[in-house]
């Protein structure tokens, strides 16, 4: 099990308790989506490596900055 702080359901639904699968995405998905635009918007600068490359490192980053943003919240 993977030790990484998910910020939980980033929609929770009141109700019954559902398994985690149900709940959808969480909040450290949601603010990797929010923040991909903008390390897609830099691609162009960038003038190395492939398109694999690239996408893997926007998902890295995107990935990174949510991290950040869900160590900001417990601030």
């Amino acid at each position: 099990m993977s030790n990484t702080n998910t910020g939980g359901p980033a929609f929770p639904i009141k109700g019954p308790v559902m398994t985690s699968d149900e709940q959808g995405m969480t909040l450290r998905d949601y603010f990797a989506a929010k923040a991909m635009p903008v390390h897609m918007a830099a691609l162009s600068t960038w003038d190395a490596g492939s398109p694999e490359d690239w996408h893997n490192e926007i998902a890295r980053l995107s990935y990174a900055t949510a991290d950040a943003m869900l160590k900001a919240r417990e601030a």
